[in-house]
């Protein structure tokens, strides 16, 4: 099977594979230059509340298809960035499904989604030092607010693989699942956001990224809508709300 990039949207979810069998679902970059425009469409997509990436088969991403990537080291580090960009910034909420291998750039845009769920027996790694590459300033600080500085520099001086349970430990990993478990776990937590309230998830999100010069812009976005009105109706009905505010398209 070619390398490349698939997706569904199923039940407001929309879920990215990396399939790449022959080298652990490796990045080409081919597939790095498709990521970002994939992300828009759906992030345009009303029908889609979360995102899922994951990995086909039994493992993640082993980083960059590095047989694929012509020019400089520079060259193929802008295409991982503003495919990591484009994650970090899709503005509904995002949940890296994680099996195996997650190392390099499969570390990076695993980082760049907002939660991690990974299954028993993955591994995690940074690993430019074994190439001789600077990692992003921008990836660096990302990685720097999940697990901390000390962290930081053990994954990136060393480019040592972690387990899933360090990985928790340390905050790189939200939930480590037994073997078996992770698909019905995000299934059941993707259920859980797509009923909550995309106002609440989108500005909540941008605070949590640092976006602090925004509050006028979300009192302006909860004054004018009713997701407040319905979410204390619900409760008091002992009903499940049915929130209207939608995340407005870009451009």
């Amino acid at each position: 099977m070619e390398p490349r990039l698939d997706h569904q949207v199923r039940n407001a979810v929309a879920t990215v594979v990396i399939g790449n069998a022959a080298k652990r679902n490796a990045m080409t970059a081919q597939m790095w230059r498709a990521l970002p425009p994939l992300l828009d469409g759906l992030a345009a997509d009303p029908a889609v509340r979360a995102l899922v990436l994951t990995g086909a088969g039994g493992t993640f991403c082993a980083g960059a298809d590095i047989s694929t990537l012509q020019g400089s080291p520079a060259e193929a580090q802008a295409l991982a960035g503003a495919a990591e960009e484009a994650l970090a910034a899709f503005p509904k909420p995002t949940l890296a499904a994680v099996r195996g291998h997650c190392v390099g750039g499969g570390s990076q845009l695993a980082a760049a989604c907002d939660l991690r769920f990974a299954e028993e027996g993955a591994l995690f790694g940074v690993t430019p030092a074994k190439l001789g590459i600077v990692y992003p300033a921008a990836s660096t600080r990302r990685l720097v607010s999940l697990v901390g500085p000390a962290t930081t520099k053990y994954l990136l001086f060393s480019g040592e693989l972690i387990d899933a349970e360090r990985a928790l430990r340390t905050g790189l990993v939200d939930e480590v699942l037994p073997q078996g478990e992770l698909d019905k776990r995000v299934a059941e937590f993707t259920r859980i956001l797509t009923e909550r309230s995309q106002l609440t998830q989108a500005a909540a999100k941008e605070f949590a990224n640092g976006r602090a010069d925004r509050d006028a812009h979300w009192a302006e976005q909860a004054r004018g809508n009713d997701d407040t009105a319905e979410g204390v109706a619900a409760f008091l009905e002992r009903r499940r709300p049915r929130f209207t505010w939608a995340v407005p398209r870009r451009g």
